[in-house]
């Protein structure tokens, strides 16, 4: 996908495109590239599939909520950015916090914000960590392609408020969902909805967006050690 094809793309989200978002864009891709060649953050490398693979997947959040009612954010395991930083280009006014444990790329999110001139919350640490002080806190909940969403589910849905959404990033294979569903329901989440999709005509690989909704408060206690949550799934019958 080179410029123009992406400029077009968003056409289906009603998206705002300005000189300056494309200009950071510009700016991210190549300090993307840049940084990649002494520090390993991304395979995903020139510019068509930077602008296909990880700025316009990012924005396909858009096919299932909309941005415009969200005040804040919280992208777990953002690695590079994708999708947190590329949604704050986009919209300037939501509160977007960066999780990531590596500090490496934390570090290259820290010298990119700065680039940018974009006033985001990077924190690096391991979700776990994090969610013991952050119960319930933010509107949306991101992650792409970091876990099995059963995992995922038990990570995030802490984070999410009354409310809220929690929103995977999945490839074609759903079968995880199934596997996820005791656990959803169990961290008082309730599938919203699923939009199902390939990602551009000339990538035939079909996505998937999963957005998870919260309607109960999660409690301290409720948390569990990673490890339990890797290797004890939650079930309703335990």
């Amino acid at each position: 996908m080179n410029k123009e094809e992406f400029v077009n793309s968003l056409k289906e989200f009603n998206l705002e495109v300005t000189n300056d978002k494309l200009e950071k864009l510009e700016i991210y891709k190549n300090f993307l590239q840049e940084y990649n060649k002494h520090t390993n953050l991304t395979r995903i490398i020139t510019d068509e599939d930077i602008y296909l693979k990880h700025f316009y997947d990012s924005l396909t959040i858009l096919k299932a909520i909309d941005l415009n009612k969200i005040d804040a954010l919280l992208d777990i395991g953002t690695g590079a950015g994708f999708p947190g930083m590329v949604l704050k280009i986009f919209f300037p006014n939501l509160k977007v916090t960066l999780l990531d444990s590596n500090n490496k790329k934390t570090k290259f999110l820290e010298e990119l914000a700065q680039k940018l001139n974009i006033d985001v919350e990077i924190i690096n640490q391991r979700v776990e960590d994090y969610a013991k002080e952050n119960l319930n806190k933010f509107d949306i909940v991101t992650s792409r392609a970091v876990a099995n969403l059963r995992v995922l589910a038990e990570l995030s849905l802490p984070l999410v408020n009354f409310k809220g959404v929690f929103v995977a990033y999945k490839g074609s294979n759903l079968d995880e969902l199934e596997d996820a569903k005791d656990t959803i329901e169990i961290m008082h989440g309730k599938i919203l909805r699923i939009i199902t999709f390939i990602l551009y005509d000339y990538d035939n690989v079909e996505r998937n967006i999963i957005a998870i909704r919260k309607y109960e408060d999660t409690k301290l206690k409720e948390l569990r050690p990673y490890n339990k949550i890797l290797h004890k799934p939650l079930a309703k019958n335990d």
